[in-house]
């Protein structure tokens, strides 16, 4: 789906990478490659099920035109739930998210199957995932979310408003999706170099101004990893994770290599100067660029 072909035992020796180099949780869904994520995640963590909490969603499924619907629907839960245990080789998993909202059914409506399938053992823990405040202030007035999904990256900010001081006032944890603004924000990311077909070329942070703007901003932004002994990636890293609403940054992987270099960060602390550079060099986007 969208990052075009990943070899299977590449993929499952970049898991146990990074989970010997101390990463205990992986993020997951059925929407990643119609429920082939799931299964290498299942092959990867196999004997070593303990090390690492598992999260995947539901409500994302195929719309038979080689896209995507939605349906929370209760029955639609239940059955994706179980087609994901069998898929990643587990009784349970420990967070649950709806991948997105699903308008056509009330969240009080699904969100009280997660309930149920948290006492039946199989799920446990619930999030959501791209929700807006308002959905979360109904589903907690059922039981409480531990957590949402949503994209937070230097260039992704809109979260900071009132997205992260809400879920802080209630205790719902944040995971930030888009941590390297899909890759253009990595050291060796180059527009020009994509496969023909690669969404990226496609997208808003490719267009010709806004690229721009992103090459500017690694260029002021590369001295200051460098003069610590980092990447550009590690700085982004740190800065995210310093916010004090993100409870984690997921970063996607696709080999040894890369499962090893993504903890870069995160000893790093950055300093008052540290970040007035970087906020200095972030004035040169605009959110709705």
């Amino acid at each position: 789906m969208y990052w075009g072909r990943q070899d299977e035992q590449s993929a499952i020796r970049a898991v146990n990478a990074a989970i010997d180099e101390g990463v205990n949780w992986i993020d997951t869904a059925p929407f990643y490659g119609w429920g082939r994520a799931e299964e290498i995640v299942g092959k990867a963590v196999k004997g070593r099920r303990d090390d690492v909490y598992i999260f995947t969603k539901c409500g994302t499924l195929p719309d038979g035109k080689e896209g995507s619907l939605e349906d929370l629907r209760p029955g639609t839960v239940r059955r994706e739930v179980e087609a994901s245990l069998r898929r990643l080789q587990t009784d349970h998993v420990d967070l649950l998210q709806f991948h997105d909202p699903d308008p056509s059914v009330p969240i009080e409506e699904s969100w009280s199957v997660i309930q149920e399938l948290i006492r039946d053992g199989k799920v446990r823990h619930g999030g959501l995932s791209n929700h807006p405040v308002d959905l979360l202030q109904r589903a907690i007035r059922i039981f409480p979310v531990t957590s949402n999904q949503l994209q937070y990256n230097p260039l992704e900010r809109k979260i900071e408003e009132e997205m992260m001081p809400f879920c802080q006032a209630n205790n719902i944890g944040i995971l930030g999706w888009g941590s390297l603004a899909e890759g253009f924000l990595a050291d060796s990311f180059n527009l020009g170099e994509l496969a023909p077909g690669d969404f990226r070329r496609r997208h808003r942070y490719g267009q010709p101004d806004n690229y721009e703007k992103i090459l500017a901003i690694k260029r002021m932004l590369r001295p200051l990893a460098e003069k610590r002994g980092k990447r550009l990636v590690d700085l982004v890293i740190a800065w995210e994770l310093m916010h004090p609403a993100l409870t984690g940054a997921i970063v996607g992987i696709r080999n040894e290599k890369e499962a090893k270099e993504m903890v870069g960060g995160l000893d790093w602390r950055l300093g008052e100067e540290e970040v007035k550079i970087v906020e200095d060099a972030l004035a040169f986007w605009k959110s709705d660029a």
